[in-house]
């Protein structure tokens, strides 16, 4: 049929010949997004060429979806599919108000700024609410905004050391704010809070300050997809508070804790095992040096956060056997924070999914959404493991899985 003028019609692209120009657009290796979605490279070359036998599941195009930073899933299927924001998490709906006091910089400043101390005691009491909530960001939702404005206003209008402080209290309100907008439709919103700490942070001369900011930029520059620059800022931020170290009090030290953990982390994304695990045992050589009751309220760094770490590192090096190894070490580990331990049970159900158990995924999931139900509902690995038991799990097992992805609002 004649497509009304000369031209001969467009090739029709496969999904594999897809995947391969997105993988290019991005300048990325088959090693590299081979690695970010838990396959071998002879699988993606294979996926590439047309030699597999039928196309990629909906879970490994939303997986590749994810690697490829791709929110319309027809550009590497050709068909009309949801969206992959289905399963990355809804926008919440307090994120209006939290994203008009991060733009309510007050350049020409007015109001009542308030003490200090009386700041200090607000954000202290909002990290606790954030511990301690199931629906952690609602409660921060409600919380964010005037404490957005007030230290906002505090770092405008104060000076001298008074100023510096300022500053530094609000470098670790954006981090707080960064904790509620991740996950969230509010890509623009997260960079420009990260930015801003870390500006703030420097501008406070406190090294405690600076490395919380260096943290939260780090995993900003991590979950977009670019592991050089989340290295690059992490190392940069551990050489500018190094010398600050042997005085260092308790907090500093588990910073110092926290970063070296990031660069596991980072490693393992990278698919680096050896430098993942060195940097790991880093990390928990500095845990042990805290007290035992001590809990990081920025980055949950403690001496209880380091099973449930080491889950996190066999998990994104798809080491299957290694993963449930680590996951049933943290079995009963008593993370003093809801949404954390919600988090690490999306992790444990990682292990599972590497393992095809698919009774333990479902059950870690359910155990997860009764414990932080805000976690789960935000959490794009957790949504994708629910709609893959619902869409393509075991037959006795979908009525659960109905409930579980209705509960977490994918059936919106």
């Amino acid at each position: 049929m004649s497509n009304g003028t000369n031209e001969p019609p467009a090739p029709v692209l496969t999904v594999g010949q897809r995947i391969r120009m997105a993988r290019k657009r991005k300048g990325m290796s088959q090693e590299v997004l081979a690695g970010l979605v838990g396959k071998s490279v002879p699988w993606l070359k294979a996926v590439e060429s047309g030699r597999l036998q039928s196309e990629p599941r909906l879970s490994i195009i939303l997986r590749l979806a994810a690697a490829l930073q791709i929110d319309n899933l027809a550009e590497l299927t050709g068909e009309q599919l949801p969206s992959v924001r289905m399963f990355s998490g809804p926008g919440h709906p307090a994120l209006a108000s939290v994203r008009a006091a991060i733009n309510a910089t007050p350049l020409v400043p007015t109001g009542t700024v308030q003490p200090l101390n009386v700041l200090r005691a607000r954000l202290d009491a909002a990290w606790r609410t954030r511990h301690t909530s199931p629906d952690h960001r609602t409660a921060l939702g409600r919380i964010l905004p005037d404490l957005l404005r007030d230290t906002q206003l505090a770092a405008t209008m104060y000076h001298g050391a008074d100023r510096r402080r300022a500053k530094a209290l609000l470098a670790e309100v954006y981090g707080l704010s960064q904790m509620f907008i991740a996950y969230q439709p509010a890509a623009d919103l997260l960079w420009r809070v990260a930015e801003r700490s870390l500006l703030a942070a420097q501008e406070s001369e406190d090294p405690l300050a600076l490395s919380c900011a260096v943290w939260f930029l780090a995993q900003a520059h991590r979950d977009s997809g670019d592991f050089e620059a989340a290295r690059e800022i992490n190392e940069q931020g551990m050489a500018a508070i190094q010398p600050h170290l042997d005085e260092a009090g308790v907090d500093l030290l588990a910073m110092w804790g926290a970063l070296c953990f990031e660069l596991s982390f980072t490693a393992a994304r990278l698919g680096d095992a050896a430098e993942a695990w060195v940097q790991w045992e880093e990390a928990q050589r500095v845990a042990e040096r805290l007290p035992k009751d001590y809990y990081q309220p920025w980055t949950s760094f403690s001496r209880v956060i380091m099973k449930p770490h080491a889950v996190t590192v066999a998990v994104e090096l798809h080491q299957g056997g290694e993963s449930a190894r680590q996951a049933d070490n943290a079995e009963s580990v008593p993370i003093p924070s809801r949404p954390r331990r919600g988090r690490h049970l999306i992790e444990v159900a990682r292990a599972h999914h590497l393992q095809r158990d698919h009774d333990a995924v479902l059950g870690t999931l359910q155990l997860a959404q009764q414990t932080a139900p805000e976690t789960i509902r935000y959490n794009g690995f957790a949504r994708r493991m629910a709609w893959e038991l619902f869409e393509s799990g075991p037959s006795y097992l979908r009525a659960q899985a109905h409930q579980l992805v209705d509960q977490i609002g994918l059936m919106a």
